[in-house]
């Protein structure tokens, strides 16, 4: 199986942040005292201590994962970071999100702030790089890749971070309308005040546009916007569908399927829809999928029921990354130590 889109680490650290943390933690190792005793309680704030005391890309974290995807048979994963993790890019965000003096705008602050903490991106490339031989020797294939988020106009930002890191994949994203972060549950209530359609009219739109932008291997989440948990009807959504499977064809760039609503929101549905999944088989667009896990204990969380919604819908295969090089394996080979078909799935 292939997670192609797992992160390390997110805040901001809350305790929310903490009591996930300890969970993810606790699924791998459990305290020798008994459970909820003073004494359990003080073995877990010391792990969660030494976690937090870590570096932000610590070996033993990413070790958790690596034990995670043994179990689950995974053969590759893709390990990617937002681009708002890194000071360096601040002010990436900060032009385009709402920051006003109003309790919207302080709340995304505080999230920026309190999120864009890593200092360099180098940390983290050189961080996975080092990591890759003991994945390896596991026999999993670790790959590097960034999301990236995509405004009109940003190619002279982005551009350079795609050029000169040495990515196995880059990965486009629509997390942010009118200034807002839709995706975060503090920040739903401006959207709930609005038409809706108008909101996947721009959500659609960008994703056009970052398709067409020739920075992106893979498009993440494509219709993330249903987070919101109000949303127009299929039907009246099929437009756009169409549109963007036809330009994901038309400039070769492939897309996910990705788990994380489906196990981690109350709409318990993958991104894309099912009808939406099906327009992209049609259009033969390459997919791979994804878990999105942000814990260690969600790698390759419903991997296995999203392949079984791929193959319901029409795909017969995966695609996976390497330098920026697609490549395609059967689904059905895809729990199995099969290798990769050695040519490139272009077009």
């Amino acid at each position: 199986m292939i997670d192609m889109h797992v992160h390390l680490e997110e805040g901001p650290y809350s305790l929310d942040w903490l009591k996930r943390t300890a969970e993810a933690m606790l699924s791998f190792a459990s305290p020798e005292s008994p459970g909820l005793s003073r004494a359990w309680l003080g073995e877990v704030c010391k792990m969660l201590q030494q976690r937090t005391e870590s570096e932000t890309y610590s070996a033993d974290w990413l070790g958790l994962y690596l034990q995670r995807a043994k179990q689950l048979g995974l053969q590759e994963v893709g390990i990617v970071e937002h681009l708002y993790r890194f000071r360096s890019y601040k002010s990436y965000y900060t032009q385009h999100l709402h920051l006003a003096e109003d309790p919207l705008g302080s709340l995304q602050r505080q999230w920026l702030d309190h999120t864009c903490i890593v200092p360099s991106l180098d940390d983290y490339v050189s961080f996975i790089l080092e990591q890759k031989q003991r994945w390896a020797a596991e026999g999993i294939c670790l790959k590097v890749g960034i999301e990236l988020d995509y405004w009109p106009g940003c190619e002279t930002v982005l551009s350079p971070i795609v050029m000169d890191y040495p990515w196995d994949f880059t990965m486009g994203a629509v997390h942010f309308l009118r200034g807002w972060r839709f995706a975060e549950p503090v920040n739903k209530s401006p959207f709930r005040e609005i038409d809706i359609t108008p909101l996947y009219a721009e959500m659609f739109h960008l994703l056009e546009q970052a398709i067409s932008s020739g920075l992106f291997d893979l498009i993440a989440h494509p219709d993330h916007l249903k987070v919101l948990g109000n949303r127009p009807t299929e039907t009246a959504l099929l437009p756009y569908y169409q549109r963007i499977a036809r330009l994901l064809r038309q400039f070769d760039v492939a897309t996910e399927i990705n788990t994380r609503l489906f196990y981690r929101s109350a709409l318990s549905e993958m991104s894309p829809s099912e009808c939406f999944l099906g327009i992209l088989a049609q259009h033969q667009v390459p997919i791979t999928t994804s878990s999105d896990a942000h814990y260690s204990d969600e790698i390759g969380q419903d991997l296995l029921t999203a392949r079984q919604m791929l193959k319901k819908v029409g795909y017969r295969e995966l695609v996976s990354f390497d330098r920026r090089k697609r490549r395609c394996m059967k689904i059905e080979a895809a729990s199995t130590q099969e290798h990769f078909r050695s040519d490139l799935c272009q077009g």
